[in-house]
């Protein structure tokens, strides 16, 4: 593995561990940080109950990453979580699930270290955001956005896979060609996550990445790591899986993983069989709606349905506020969210919360 040959060993607590865990197609789901009421302490108890649901119904887990809100924690406390959810998922026997970690902050050079902080704790893949603070000089900056993940690339001892999200990097939005340029000159990345929602781009980027010749022309600093193109909502797996892209990374897989892997292996089947074509059409109109109205109640309205189905969710940390009690009634009341929450317990094979 590319992680020991540098010192590091994405196993248990850090540990020398020799299960190898390769990133494949499917469904991620950035996991909440939770958070134990009045001290804002981080709640390690329910993140380790979430992660092990999450992953036993196929949906594999990203760590601090922007549903985690990563800006609100330390150095030490992504490591304390990232630790966690590797002891959680080991304790359950889901050995073989990687976790992806995210790792942007303000500079290269710290993002570097917390890549090697999060690879000693256990993280498998590393996610990195370009930071929105300076947003003004770096997003119409190609030379500079490009020097960023190609350093943080050869320099993290684990893969590393681009975030491309304009509304959480002050509008800073990477374009295909620089995306393509950046898969095919640094080995140790191993993909992209798209929240901006652009299937156009996404497209493109999967016309050279999805190739079969890609991975013998470029091949991967670690094999178990290929460039993988991951939408960041659910709302086009059934189109992207047609353009040869690789999943989604997205929010709602908290809420409804059943739903979302039944979905994305409908979508990857029914090219095969185009018989099971309407079905995935059926559930991704679902899942597209869920999205759609979900993903405007934000963190705080994902741990409010989290705490209404499963018991735990709790609060962001200030200053974001917790969603209004009025506000989250005609939320869970949606038919948006209503309908999915009906598929969800049908799938998962539970009549109630």
């Amino acid at each position: 593995m590319a992680a020991a040959e540098n010192g590091f060993h994405n196993g248990t607590n850090g540990a020398a561990h020799p299960v190898s865990r390769p990133l494949t197609a499917g469904i991620y789901a950035p996991i909440p940080t939770f958070f134990l009421p009045e001290s804002e302490d981080l709640d390690l108890d329910s993140l380790r109950t979430h992660v092990v649901r999450a992953a036993k119904a196929g949906v594999r887990p990203l760590i601090a990453g922007s549903m985690g809100e990563a800006l609100h924690l330390t150095h030490s406390e992504r490591v304390t979580i990232i630790k966690a959810a590797r002891q959680a998922l080991d304790g359950a026997g889901l050995e073989q699930i990687p976790i992806i970690a995210g790792t942007g902050t303000g500079s290269t050079r710290e993002t570097v270290e917390l890549c090697k902080e999060a690879a000693a704790a256990g993280a498998d893949y590393t996610i990195v955001i370009a930071s929105g603070y300076y947003a003004g000089v770096l997003a119409g900056n190609k030379r500079a956005l490009k020097a960023f993940w190609t350093e943080i690339a050869e320099k993290s001892p684990i893969p590393v896979l681009i975030y491309n999200y304009p509304g959480a990097s002050g509008g800073i939005d990477l374009d295909s060609d620089l995306i393509t340029e950046l898969a095919i000159e640094s080995p140790n990345l191993a993909g992209v996550k798209l929240t901006c929602g652009n299937v156009g781009k996404l497209t493109r980027i999967c016309g050279t990445v999805s190739d079969p010749s890609f991975s013998s022309l470029y091949p991967r600093k670690n094999p178990d790591a290929p460039f993988l193109v991951l939408g960041g909502y659910a709302d086009f797996l059934v189109p992207s899986s047609y353009a040869n892209a690789h999943g989604a990374i997205t929010g709602l897989g908290n809420v409804a993983p059943y739903t979302l892997v039944k979905l994305f292996e409908l979508s990857q089947a029914a090219q095969k069989d185009p018989s099971l074509l309407p079905e995935a059409q059926r559930l991704q109109a679902i899942a597209a709606n869920a999205d759609f109205t979900i993903a405007k109640a934000s963190i705080s309205g994902t741990k409010a349905l989290l705490e209404k189905l499963y018991g735990y969710g709790g609060l962001p940390r200030k200053p974001l506020p917790p969603i209004e009690p009025g506000v989250f009634e005609a939320l869970w009341l949606h038919p948006h969210v209503q309908d999915i929450v009906k598929v969800e317990r049908e799938l998962s094979g539970k009549s109630s919360p």
